[in-house]
């Protein structure tokens, strides 16, 4: 137990109100601040990827002994489903057996966490707008508008939870010395949906995230609890195949019959919600330092906003939290150690897991759908069964352990030169699975 603090979190979002939580618990009164109405009060907007819930972010709750109440609203997802055009159905499997990744919808966890740290005795203001700062004393600013008149809120530490746009962060990037990038792609994404059927059940395979690849744009689902699938379409903004060049219902409706044949029993409200949810943009962003003295700090997507193609934005976030607590418990009362080892801690694994996701986009899309791809991913398979203590593949490095991002990417790297050496076998579609292989493996490994 630290000396209890009274802390204010700008943001109500996932990371914000599990880092409340946590502060509560170590005897802190903890405010919370979004400009945003209650979630429990309103529709979600239909602009949401569901989440994949994995190891690092099951640890941060099960450590406050949350992770059980959770599991309740996922679903284990241990697979992908390659949806490709005039082929069966491939499946991929993420991990060993039995290992998953959970399919949870983000407005169903964003309310639950919000009732969890209520129950806690965390206080929730919403609709206020936070707009500034002042460092040095960690005082927040809120008001109806952004030039005044403003409330003055004093507290001892101020933590910026309030994503990718931080309004926290936007007040250090005034500072001298501090680097901030942010970097957009030229895709997007929107919404669709697929409902279940009239018994409740779901209309695919609920256990799998389903992958529709076709090279500049593709479309994914992930399952919900009610039956129902949330889908997500990728394309670039404009050129020949992207959002810009559908405008029309027999645009849209040709489009899907041509890339997504096998999607058009299922996804029966298309047209509307294609022209009704909006198209929204997809960010990397970066920043240093995180902190300031022991007055104010950056969490989640407020310090490192990424891409979510590795579905690791919520993981990461919630990473921070436990690394975090950890050098609360190391640290006491010394908030400016604490925060000065956790950036430090945690800057280089950001910025991993944030290239890591950009490429599996580029995994996503087209090599999903590739024959040698898919070749490759089997004999790792196969190897790393064989010989754990030699091989874990990327994905199990980043997704079903807890070792550091920074580590997996390197680690990644030695891997893909390897199997880049493999795949240049001769005949290597016939005697994948040989011992030729294996010896080849294990000799490149000892060379490496």
């Amino acid at each position: 137990m630290q000396t209890p603090l009274k802390i204010a979190v700008v943001g109500s979002g996932l990371v914000g109100s599990l880092l409340a939580i946590y502060l509560k618990r170590a005897g802190h009164t903890v405010h919370v601040y979004d400009r945003s109405p209650d979630i429990r009060t309103i529709r979600f907007s239909g602009r949401s990827i569901n989440l994949a819930m994995s190891h690092r972010g099951w640890r941060a709750l099960d450590d406050v002994g949350l992770g059980d109440e959770i599991r309740k609203i996922g679903i284990p997802m241990e697979k992908r489903a390659i949806h490709l055009i005039g082929q069966p159905l491939n499946y991929q499997y993420y991990g060993s057996e039995g290992e998953s990744i959970f399919s949870i919808s983000r407005g169903v966890l964003n309310r639950e966490m919000i009732n969890l740290a209520e129950a806690e005795g965390v206080d929730f203001f919403f609709e206020t707008k936070i707009w500034d700062v002042t460092m040095a004393d960690a005082t927040l600013h809120a008001g109806e508008e952004e030039k005044g008149p403003w409330e003055d809120l004093k507290y001892d530490i101020v933590f910026g939870a309030d994503g990718a746009f931080s309004r926290i962060r936007h007040r250090m990037q005034r500072q001298s010395m501090f680097n901030y990038s942010q970097e957009f792609l030229n895709t997007g994404y929107k919404e669709l949906n697929i409902p279940s059927n009239p018994d409740g059940t779901h209309k695919l395979d609920k256990n799998s995230l389903h992958i529709w690849p076709r090279q500049d744009f593709m479309l994914i689902a992930l399952p919900n609890l009610d039956g129902s699938f949330t889908c997500t379409l990728f394309m670039p903004f404009e050129g020949e195949n992207s959002f810009e060049s559908l405008k029309d219902k027999e645009t849209l409706e040709t489009f899907f019959a041509t890339h997504f044949p096998s999607t058009i029993e299922v996804i029966p409200n298309l047209v509307e919600d294609f022209f009704k949810n909006p198209t929204s943009t997809l960010v990397t962003m970066k920043c240093y330092p995180w902190t300031y003295k022991d007055k104010v700090a950056l969490i989640g997507d407020a310090a490192h906003a990424i891409v979510p193609f590795y579905g690791h934005g919520m993981n990461a976030g919630f990473e921070d939290i436990t690394i975090l607590n950890q050098l609360m418990q190391q640290y006491g009362d010394d908030w400016e150690a604490i925060f000065k080892e956790y950036q430090v801690s945690r800057k280089p694994n950001a910025d991993a897991i944030a290239e890591l996701s950009y490429r599996n986009f580029m995994e996503m899309r087209s090599k999903t759908a590739d024959a040698g791809f898919l070749l490759q991913k089997k004999i790792e398979k196969h190897f790393s069964e064989k010989y754990p203590d030699k091989w874990l593949p990327l994905y199990s490095r980043v997704t079903f352990s807890f070792r550091p991002y920074a580590e997996a990417l390197a680690l990644g790297d030695h891997q893909k030169a390897i199997m880049d050496e493999i795949m240049l076998m001769d005949n290597i579609e016939q005697k994948w699975d040989s011992k030729e292989v294996e010896d080849k493996i294990l000799e490149l490994l000892n060379t490496h």
